[in-house]
């Protein structure tokens, strides 16, 4: 627990009760705010930096030096996004179960630092008979990096400011927004400098760069070891959704809707509330998800006359309301999926197609295919704080909403302009193929279609745009409705939907591919100027528009959590224990 909360107990009479309750007392700490999570920022920086470093321009890699058919390689670029995206979920379980944030963070940085080293190796030192195999054994070693940093690094930087303080409730929600203008800035950093490296010098001397990077980033994190707000790990989150799960079947028989019948409110030392955390939070009871609440009733014919509370029978309000926070949140992820198949295209189909066309800027500079991904970062760069300085105090003037509108409601609108994303690249590559036909440029997959690069800005923009809604809104959304124990498995829950989309995405591909292939053409062939490009984003713009549609369905029923401030600040009131642990 943070030095800078002290708490005294104090025995306060309710009727003719006596109950005890916590006073917490807070004094201004040195640790915490935003010089802690600047310095935390930093180490993500320099991961996201490395990690769109490999990504952005992986495609061509696969392609050009290792030879592979362009669905392979769009797969193979998928199948390692779809991995670093879900190895988080075990991470996300180490950090909260067994070391706690910070540590996780350590070594999972020290894991990728590693995995980095060797990818460059892999491009240089190392025989072309070893070279391939190396590289994916490399990849992956960034994927088990991933996973522990993924998760713990934006959730150990927002804890930073702790949420008892309205003032610093408020600078959280701003962090949200500014935390990814950080890791955009870095990301659109290295879609230009690290990918010209590739293109123009080599991959060994922009892999490098990366590498140093990330040798630098982690001193400056270490720098701030003794300015950060640390908690140790609060224990198996699962642990405490299965108790609840549990405890409500074997009470299946129960009537809850009888008189008589009490529920439990928890007790410090079985944990059943977060007793000595300084963020905790006290939940109202909602009616959601009804049969759950069977595992809160005290039944008197065996938990009233146990001496001890069995947790896989009997859990606290809280516990059970935490279970249903996690619940609400599924049918949300699910309608995200298609969103990010949508973003998918950004690393693969968008860079073969600039990669056919016209890249002439001046008479000897010639702009990587994959470098046009800056476009999308530079919009959001662009959109975020006009969001945050001026859309939102608009905003707020008529819907009285603190964040001007909803976290759904942000969501819904990026998950609509992905659809017109997918419209206008379908359009476009349409006008590409029309062109080609024109010049008899068919059967050439290698020539240079006479359209300029610049044709595929407006779907380059409009995924900055929508990524400015979405992604923000999915980061707050899945931190804030989270309980506490349980926010790096937020976390990891929103960046696995990202890799469950990326593992759609080949799904999709597969499917479209066998069933365009009974008509005598596939419509993903190497040769892009003969498949049918455009079509698959049409596939794609009407699965979206069905995902928006169970979207609003599910937003529309979305309960939010109902957080007792009133207790917050005054501090936990615990029942006297009945069932000593």
């Amino acid at each position: 627990m943070d030095s800078s909360v002290a708490p005294k107990m104090e025995m306060i009479g309710i009727g003719d009760h006596i109950q005890t309750r916590k006073v917490s007392t807070h004094r201004r700490s040195s640790r915490g705010g935003w010089n802690a999570a600047i310095l935390i920022i930093f180490v993500e920086i320099a991961e996201r930096f490395a990690f769109y470093g490999v990504s952005g321009n992986l495609i061509s890699y696969l392609t050009k030096e290792l030879h592979q058919p362009t669905v392979a390689a769009a797969k193979n670029v998928n199948t390692w996004v779809g991995v670093s995206t879900l190895f988080p979920l075990l991470g996300a379980f180490i950090a909260d179960s067994y070391l706690g944030r910070f540590k996780t963070i350590l070594i999972s940085s020290l894991i990728f630092l590693s995995g980095t080293v060797l990818l460059t190796l892999s491009v240089s030192v190392f025989p072309l008979h070893w070279r391939k195999s190396l590289f994916f054994v490399a990849l992956y070693i960034l994927s088990v990096g991933e996973g522990g940093h993924r998760p713990c690094v934006q959730t150990f930087a927002a804890d930073q400011f702790d949420e008892d303080s309205p003032e610093q409730r408020k600078e959280k929600s701003s962090f949200f927004n500014w935390w990814y203008v950080a890791i955009v800035t870095a990301a659109t950093a290295a879609t230009l400098l690290i990918i010209y490296l590739q293109d123009n010098i080599g991959w060994t001397v922009g892999l490098g760069v990366l590498a140093g990077v990330l040798g630098v980033a982690l001193a400056i994190f270490l720098l701030g070891t003794k300015k950060y707000r640390k908690e140790g790990p609060p224990g198996s989150p699962f642990s405490t959704v299965a108790q609840v799960f549990v405890a409500a079947a074997r009470k299946w028989r129960v009537d809850e809707t009888r008189i008589g019948w009490d529920v439990y409110h928890g007790d410090q030392s079985s944990g059943a509330l977060p007793y000595g955390q300084p963020n905790a939070q006290i939940f109202a009871r909602t009616k959601q998800f009804r049969f759950l609440d069977k595992a809160m009733i005290i039944d008197n014919n065996n938990d009233a006359s146990s001496k001890t509370r069995n947790p896989w029978r009997l859990c606290s309000v809280n516990q059970v309301e935490e279970v249903k926070l996690v619940l609400r949140l599924i049918p949300i992820w699910f309608s995200c999926l298609m969103f990010n198949v949508v973003q998918t295209q950004l690393h693969t189909y968008f860079i073969k197609q600039g990669s056919t066309m016209l890249r002439s800027i001046g008479p000897h500079f010639q702009l990587p295919p994959a470098s046009l991904q800056a476009l999308t970062g530079i919009i959001i760069l662009i959109t975020v704080p006009l969001y945050e300085r001026i859309f939102v105090p608009i905003a707020r003037k008529f819907t009285e909403h603190p964040s001007g509108i909803t976290v759904l409601q942000r969501i819904g609108v990026g998950l609509f302009l992905s659809i017109i994303n997918m419209v206008v690249a379908a359009l476009v590559e349409a006008k590409r193929v029309s062109i080609a036909k024109e010049n008899n440029l068919v059967d050439n997959p290698k020539a240079v279609v006479p359209m300029v690069i610049w044709w595929l800005f407006p779907q380059y923009m409009i995924c900055g745009l929508s990524d400015a809604f979405t992604i923000v809104g999915l980061q707050e959304l899945f931190y804030d409705q989270m309980p506490e124990a349980m926010r790096s498995i937020g976390a990891a829950a929103y960046l696995s939907a990202l890799g469950v989309g990326s593992f759609l995405c080949n799904a999709i591909i597969s499917i479209v591919q066998a069933i365009s292939s009974r008509g005598g053409e596939k419509w993903l062939g190497d040769n892009l100027n003969r498949a049918h490009l455009d079509y698959f984003y049409w596939v794609l713009a009407g699965l979206s528009a069905f995902s928006l549609c169970v979207y609003v369905w599910n937003a529309l029923r979305f309960v939010y959590k109902n957080v007792d401030w009133d207790k917050v600040s005054k501090g936990r009131i615990l029942q006297q224990n009945p069932y000593p642990v």
